[in-house]
């Protein structure tokens, strides 16, 4: 007997025993998962996922990936574990789990869908309940999920752009898009208020930069206008808010002509776990 066949074996058998001992499930499942075939498993992994029963889906699912690794119903297996992770709120498993299946078919035909799901993943984490229901400025707090939502989906346009999931990824880019934009005006308006305009329109420029067509645009431009003003370059000052008038309708603004000592600070708390370019 194979190290490997004995890593396997202990795998099940651990699986199992955990579930027999929680009385997680009852004698047919047991017998099926000791007895049953690839095909067999699947079936009835996935009829339990078609019951919304997603934790003894996943059960199926993972003593099938045990038993029989390199069956095609382990790798269809993989896929449906992906999405019964998510809809059963676990969410780092299901992030793993996407990871885990693209990384050992990279050229599987289903590699799109582990990617959708792994943008839905983090879509989903970022709380965005908390600003429908407690009135949360959710531009104030740090997008990481956002952006790994943002990235992912963009790595499945640029590599499948003929993909089924495209459409709603290139939906969910738009929204996660102004969000991103919105919260690089927050860390903006932070260095504006603590008069440090150079560390500001480092970050309104990468928000024109690398989000056009966000709403938020609008503010980065003004920013933008409102600190090249303070600091006495006028002429970029001047194109920023040509910008600004001629994307968003604005009407001309007076421009101060007051200017000021530029300070630079260091980067806000929010900040530090963006990975944005820093100030």
């Amino acid at each position: 007997m194979t190290r490997f066949t004995c890593f396997f074996q202990l795998t099940i058998i651990t699986i199992i025993s955990t579930l027999v001992l929680t009385g997680c499930i009852g004698d047919r499942r047991l017998e099926i998962m000791q007895n049953a075939g690839p095909e067999e498993l699947y079936q009835e992994g996935a009829r339990e996922m078609a019951d919304s029963n997603f934790r003894a889906a996943l059960t199926y699912f993972e003593v099938l990936e045990a038993r029989f690794p390199f069956s095609t119903f382990s790798r269809q297996a993989q896929l449906d574990m992906i999405y019964g992770y998510f809809r059963g709120g676990q969410t780092e498993q299901a992030i793993d789990a996407a990871d885990e299946f693209e990384t050992e078919n990279p050229s599987h035909p289903r590699v799109d869908y582990s990617l959708y799901m792994k943008g839905l993943v983090y879509f989903d984490k970022d709380p965005n309940f908390l600003e429908r229901f407690f009135r949360v400025n959710m531009s104030e707090r740090p997008p990481k999920d956002t952006l790994q939502a943002f990235n992912t989906f963009q790595d499945l346009l640029q590599r499948f752009p003929e993909s089924p999931y495209a459409p709603d990824s290139r939906e969910r880019m738009i929204f996660l898009r102004n969000r991103l934009a919105a919260y690089e005006n927050y860390v903006a308006d932070y260095y504006i208020e603590r008069g440090a305009y150079i560390a500001a329109i480092n970050r309104a420029k990468y928000a024109v930069e690398h989000y056009p067509g966000a709403p938020a645009i609008e503010e980065s431009l003004i920013t933008l206008s409102q600190a090249y003003s303070m600091i006495g370059m006028p002429d970029l000052a001047s194109d920023a808010q040509r910008v600004l008038e001629i994307n968003f309708d604005i009407e001309p603004a007076p421009q101060p002509d007051t200017q000021v000592e530029i300070i630079e600070l260091e980067p806000p708390p929010e900040s530090q776990s963006i990975q944005n370019p820093s100030n």
